[in-house]
């Protein structure tokens, strides 16, 4: 909030200022930990039943192929390196930075590949463009008051 802006009722500007590293932390860390799953489906096959259309990064590597990604087998490995890496590193807020770089990128092409429309449920990129606004947020701010690199004392 901008310390410009006055408050309607005033009186809860203290609840404000203690809510927002809180809201913020829980932010990144959902985030950074939903990215997870999506590298288990894709790397080791969890996750079967989940509509998934790969289990292993051979068959991964074979789809970026087909969908003009080349070299399909080291795209499938940077986005299982982003996902199963950076995806936990985001969500403790350790190097949130550098590491937001590829997670705001995988999902920014993300919504490039659900151009077809906006609504989630048929295949448009509802979804992945609120996922990408809330990495780039981080990108732009850092972890937070709440995160590794607030206790070490180190931001990039």
């Amino acid at each position: 909030m901008n310390d410009s802006t006055s408050l309607i009722i005033p009186q809860l500007a203290g609840l404000y200022a203690a809510a927002a590293p809180l809201a913020e932390m829980v932010l990144r860390v959902v985030v950074g930990l939903s990215l997870v799953p999506h590298g288990l489906r894709m790397s080791m096959g969890f996750f079967p039943k989940s509509g998934g259309p790969v289990s292993n990064v051979t068959d991964f590597a074979k789809l970026l192929d087909n969908g003009g990604y080349r070299p399909g087998r080291l795209w499938a490995w940077v986005i299982v390196v982003t996902e199963l890496a950076g995806g936990p590193m985001f969500a403790l807020g350790f190097f949130t930075r550098p590491v937001a770089i590829p997670i705001v990128i995988l999902l920014a092409l993300s919504i490039w590949e659900h151009r077809k429309g906006f609504f989630w449920n048929q295949g448009g990129f509802e979804y992945p463009l609120l996922w990408t606004a809330a990495a780039l947020y981080f990108l732009a701010n850092g972890g937070g008051a709440y995160s590794l690199d607030a206790l070490i004392g180190r931001a990039f």
